[in-house]
């Protein structure tokens, strides 16, 4: 145990990268979070930080549990996109090693992780990032890690960090409670015990709407999986990661995986839990299976509750253009499909266009205008539309949190405005983000979601944790349209993927590995 108070280290990187979006450049991590020293613990211990809440949540109950010495170095969070450009993640590496080198003796070191990221010519950032962690500090000093559950985890990943500590929930919940759940950890690691991981590997690579874990008829085999995992604490295991992957980064670490974190040196019981999690998974493959609504069937539904009252609200999630994934939140599928059927009461949020949202900015509350869309969007699936509008509202962005995902957290949507397309109303804004709260919507209106009969969500599944008031899981449409995270896996061009893989390859095959 470390004589004196404990100097631990602060770090993060966080995006979800994928394979088909646009790189991901310095100015999109400007834009979200990049914060470097001192900013970063005056952030945590903010009533709303604008990182993601685990290292708020780990700083929290660090500071509850006793005396310690925060060694702020950097943090780096984006909207997830594309591959990060590579001038931008070799700066990242060389700050994060300078600072643990410039700050050495250190007695831990926490990072705040997606897990899911690529970089430009590289498939492992994350990975990379852990190594050089463990190679400077050296191999008895505590590493742990928070990482989304569409973490794709590599050996090299798991050879270097001490604990592993993965979310539960989806929608994401639970991500201050597991920043928490790592100081608990890393209180422990201190005081002397010594950890070890290990991971397997399971050939399931599953769309991200099966992996729903809320209760409710669309949760998945994904929540049986995590609640099995969570039985097995206790003793030697000190921590079940399950982690499902993320699809769309189409790399050779793809794959639902389980990580296991256990107390000593011997692993053999970690690895045991891991094998019975994977052989589960395999076994209830199919389950990760989904069927989604038409365009033309998810529309109808629509109008029919528009015209009649006595029908239940409606959510349409456009999932395939989820800028939680990684999509441009600008396909004009759904928005010209609405319009083309009269549809009435429609509420749509969110779309990506900083030039029109900058234009209706320009005009006034008011102003009539052609709304065109996508005047400047190069995406192939973000085809340009235009339709007469009026401005309604207008805002300049800033926002905090108040249900799901980002409750409490202070965000921004960039100059927006609500216009009105003449029974639709559609949040258009400048900063790319999903909808998956009601301030996103409310900021125009405190009332905006009152006389709303159909709420369009450009989202994957993290609206249901915001919107969960506003209809019940039954009345949730999934659409199937074309876009960047389509949950079709079948509609993108797989490059590096492992195959054979459930469920792109029904005939696939997994030998359980060896103890």
């Amino acid at each position: 145990m470390p004589a004196s108070v404990p100097r631990i280290a602060l770090l993060g990187f966080a995006i979800e990268c994928n394979r088909f979006s646009p790189v991901a450049t310095r100015e999109d991590f400007a834009s979200d979070v990049d914060l470097a020293g001192e900013a970063i613990v005056r952030d945590a211990r903010l009533p709303a930080s604008m990182m993601l809440p685990d290292l708020p949540g780990f700083v929290a109950e660090m500071d509850r549990t006793g005396a310690w010495m925060p060694i702020p170095l950097r943090v780096a969070q984006a909207q997830p996109g594309g591959p990060v450009e590579a001038g931008y993640f070799a700066e990242l590496m060389v700050d994060f090693e300078a600072g643990l080198r410039r700050n050495l003796p250190l007695d831990a070191v926490y990072v705040s992780s997606h897990g899911a990221a690529l970089a430009v010519g590289n498939d492992d950032p994350d990975g990379e990032i852990y190594a050089m962690i463990r190679r400077v500090v050296g191999p008895d000093v505590p590493v742990i890690g928070v990482f989304d559950l569409h973490a794709n985890v590599s050996e090299r990943l798991v050879d270097a960090i001490s604990v592993y500590v993965g979310y539960r929930e989806n929608p994401h919940t639970d991500i201050r409670e597991r920043g928490i759940e790592a100081a608990r950890h890393m209180r422990e690691a201190l005081g002397g015990t010594r950890t070890r991981c290990t991971i397997v590997k399971t050939p399931i690579v599953s769309p991200p709407i099966s992996l729903l874990t809320a209760a409710g008829p669309n949760q998945g085999p994904y929540a049986d999986l995590i609640q099995y995992g969570q039985t097995k604490l206790g003793g030697p295991i000190m921590n079940v990661s399950v982690m499902a992957g993320f699809a769309f980064a189409d790399s050779a670490l793809n794959g639902l995986c389980t990580v296991v974190t256990v107390r000593g040196a011997d692993v053999t019981p970690g690895r045991a839990v891991a094998l019975e999690i994977g052989t589960k998974a395999w076994g209830m493959r199919q389950r990760f299976k989904r069927v989604m609504t038409s365009l033309d069937a998810a529309v109808q539904r629509a109008v029919e509750s528009g015209l009649d009252p006595s029908k239940p609200r409606l959510i349409l999630a456009d999932c395939a253009d989820n800028p939680g994934g990684g999509a441009r939140g600008n396909t004009m599928y759904l928005l010209k499909a609405l319009k083309a059927a009269d549809a009435q009461g429609v509420l749509f949020g969110l779309i990506n266009d900083p030039p029109l949202a900058a234009e209706a900015h320009r005009l006034g509350v008011g102003a009539r205008l052609r709304a065109r869309f996508n005047t400047a969007e190069t995406q192939s699936f973000s085809q340009p539309w235009e339709a007469d509008a009026t401005v309604l509202r207008l805002h300049d962005g800033p926002f905090v949190g108040r249900r799901g995902l980002i409750r409490g957290v202070a965000a921004d949507l960039g100059p927006a405005a609500l216009l009105d397309l003449g029974g639709i109303r559609v949040a258009v804004i400048t900063l790319r983000q999903q909808c998956l709260d009601p301030m996103q919507l409310e900021v125009f209106d405190p009332d905006i979601l009152a006389t709303a009969r159909t709420l369009c969500v450009k989202s994957r599944g993290h609206f249901r944790a915001g919107f969960d008031q506003f209809t019940t899981s039954d009345n949730i449409i999934e659409v199937d349209n074309p876009g960047l995270t389509s949950p079709n896996l079948a509609n993108f061009d797989w490059t590096r993927l492992p195959r054979p893989v459930y469920p792109l390859d029904e005939d696939a095959t997994w030998t359980v590995p060896n103890a």
